[in-house]
């Protein structure tokens, strides 16, 4: 895969997207997001050929309408009856699963490759097993179940989707995240002890050494180091498993992933003092940086033409799903 956009040009999208939504009042940023979208998948490339996005912002301004009011009658009705709070919230749990499902369904109903559409055909019974059954599980056995969770949402979303009438599949062991999780441990573990042991040495039984500023630096440091670094193993490993057990078809096609820890650690770390120097303008090269490497870093072994697929039945979606994921940025990107 290839990725030709530009930070700069992607800058000028944002400033404009940014200052009209401000203007707006946030209206616009419906036609803002998918104005973000059409460049950003026209300039994923694979075999020499983008993606699209098809999305209507009409229809994405609808749905977050119907959010934003949503939000708003839950926010009032909260002041007025404090106790109705634990309804509402349980109303929105039982309903999440669905809108998960249906964002899904919107989002892949409107990308395209070559002009064929891409497609999402889970059900609500799966929906509710995946999306709330065992996130349930995972918090009442303290996130051992965790991985599995994860790997049973990783197969709903992959299994269900599809392009044209070509479903995908994917092989994800639930050893392989065990695996990964243990060592999420080990390296919270490694790091917990850097900075305890620093802390100690610094503070010296509760005298300080060390001016409170230069002290505090020092521990610091070390802490966001670690989580800086964890994250990135996290992101590596997981695309990697993911994408690396992910087919479309009967083995027509065969994704692999080989992104790296190391250099994915660099951009996040010189993304993040960038945004910081720049005070936040900045993020459209630091977006831009990311997702070049985290998707030319992912290859396609074809053993049919890319041509070769038949389309599949077209989908009318409704945007109130996508709209609440986005309210409240649950990222669930394929």
């Amino acid at each position: 895969m290839t990725f030709t956009a530009t930070g700069s040009e992607y800058f000028r999208i944002w400033i404009v997207n940014l200052f009209l939504s401000i203007l707006t009042l946030g209206i616009y940023s419906a036609w803002a997001k998918v104005r973000t979208l059409r460049y950003l998948y026209r300039n994923t490339q694979l075999d020499g050929h983008g993606f699209d996005y098809h999305g209507n912002p009409l229809s994405i301004l609808k749905g977050r309408i119907i959010v934003f009011a949503l939000v708003v009658v839950t926010q009032v009705l909260e002041g007025i009856l404090p106790l109705l709070s634990l309804v509402l919230s349980a109303l929105f749990v039982a309903v999440l699963p669905w809108l998960i499902m249906r964002s899904l369904s919107f989002r892949m109903a409107y990308t395209s490759h070559r002009g064929l559409r891409f497609g999402f055909d889970g059900r609500l019974a799966g929906a509710y097993r995946t999306l709330l059954l065992w996130p349930v599980l995972a918090l009442v056995s303290c996130g051992l179940l965790a991985p599995i969770a994860y790997q049973r949402f990783k197969q709903y979303q992959h299994e269900h989707s599809r392009y044209g009438s070509t479903p995908f599949h994917i092989r994800l062991r639930t050893g392989s995240v065990y695996g990964l999780m243990f060592a999420v441990i080990g390296m919270l573990i490694v790091t917990g002890v850097i900075v305890a042991t620093l802390t100690s040495i610094l503070l010296d039984g509760g005298n300080l050494e060390m001016p409170a500023v230069s002290s505090l630096l020092m521990i610091a440091l070390p802490a966001y180091a670690g989580i800086f670094a964890i994250n990135a193993f996290m992101v590596a490993s997981l695309q990697n498993l993911v994408w690396s057990g992910t087919t479309l078809g009967d083995d027509a096609l065969r994704f692999r992933s080989d992104v790296r820890t190391l250099p994915l650690l660099a951009i996040l770390v010189t993304n993040l003092l960038g945004m910081i120097v720049t005070l936040g303008l900045f993020y459209p090269f630091a977006r831009i940086r990311l997702l070049r490497y985290r998707l030319q870093h992912v290859s396609v072994a074809a053993s049919v033409p890319l041509d070769s697929f038949a389309a599949g039945q077209t989908q009318d979606v409704s945007a109130l799903g996508d709209a609440m994921t986005d309210w409240y940025d649950i990222d669930i990107s394929l």
